[in-house]
């Protein structure tokens, strides 16, 4: 038997609890993305960043910088008839664990007809790398294709980082959502890849020793009128980074990037940026794209759930370790 306790209630506590009712049956619009402070843009909530947009000119568009309003119109229509195509038989023949159920590629492309998210150099793609930083990224990539050692992994096959997190923030084949929480301290970006947290501190204008080097970088940040730039150094490429499958190639000790973020309307958000790196590139590139505005949430991201191969691989780094260790008592 369920025994109910009635309780008289003061004036004053009943106008408390009318409060707190108030306050929890607001508009779900209205909770989501709350002014963070009376003096700058309210970034807050979660973003999308998928695009049909390539991050570089595809070669067939050669010069062209922007698709005309037909043009458009028929990428988006294949971009969507991909979308619509799970293809498990390709997924099933070859090495791909994916098929195109999983991905989470935009069908829509920015809305400026641009041929790319690459803005400069103005052929839209990422300048060739420098002699010495293309032999190490051959080097990576053998180690990649071949692994001995679970150390000759990427980051992101590690599940410890990924680069949707790291500036330059380019949109991925999936999980291409981002909770913004902003005070008047810092902004703190949770990423939905691998649930990294990314923190930009407002309250800080220089940059912690070049000794101090981070997964995400050292992210500072100031306004400018109603944009948001924030200024990253000081990564940690954890000797693979940059070079892993499906992200950017760059030098962990000279990467620079600033990016700037800015409210188009309130449901879309202007995401620019700038890499210099004179290890890695032959000259400084830019970039833009739009993030849409999501009534959505951000969903778990377990990595290492199911991921056989890597401690298939370790078993066999085991192995051989007590192999030599055997050999060498002989």
């Amino acid at each position: 038997m369920i025994v109910r306790r009635r309780h008289r209630r003061t004036a004053g506590q009943r106008l408390l609890m009318a409060l707190v009712v108030v306050s929890f049956v607001r508009p779900a619009a209205a909770q989501s993305h709350g002014p963070a402070t009376g003096r700058h843009p309210d970034f807050e909530g979660i973003w999308n960043s998928a695009t049909a947009t390539p991050l570089e000119r595809p070669a067939q568009l050669k010069d062209k910088e922007f698709f005309t309003p037909e043009e458009a119109a028929a990428w988006e229509r294949r971009a969507a008839a991909r979308r619509q195509d799970p293809k498990p038989d390709v997924a099933a023949k070859t090495f791909a664990s994916y098929n195109n159920l999983f991905y989470e590629t935009g069908t829509k492309l920015l809305k400026s007809l641009r041929t790319s998210i690459i803005t400069d150099p103005p052929d839209g793609r990422i300048p060739a790398l420098t002699p010495a930083a293309a032999a190490e990224k051959n080097r990576r990539m053998e180690l990649l294709r071949y692994p001995h050692t679970s150390t000759d992994l990427g980051l992101q096959d590690q599940c410890i980082v990924f680069p949707t997190a790291v500036a330059p923030m380019i949109p991925y084949i999936y999980n291409s959502n981002y909770q913004i929480v902003q005070t008047g301290h810092e902004v703190m970006l949770n990423v939905e890849m691998i649930h990294d947290t990314r923190i930009i501190r407002l309250d800080r204008q220089s940059h912690l020793s070049p000794s101090v080097r981070l997964w995400l970088g050292d992210s500072i940040g100031r306004w400018e009128g109603s944009t948001l730039v924030v200024d990253t150094t000081n990564f940690n490429d954890g000797g693979g980074f940059f070079g892993d499958a499906g992200g950017m190639f760059g030098s962990d000790r000279n990467l620079h990037v600033v990016e700037r973020f800015s409210l188009l309307d309130a449901n879309t958000m202007q995401y620019r940026f700038e890499v210099d790196d004179p290890t890695a590139f032959t000259r400084p590139w830019k970039g833009e794209l739009t993030w849409t505005r999501s009534e959505g949430a951000i969903f778990e991201y377990a990595c290492h759930e199911g991921n056989y191969a890597l401690t298939d691989l370790l078993d066999g780094e085991r192995a051989s370790e007590n192999a030599r260790s055997a050999t060498k008592k002989q």
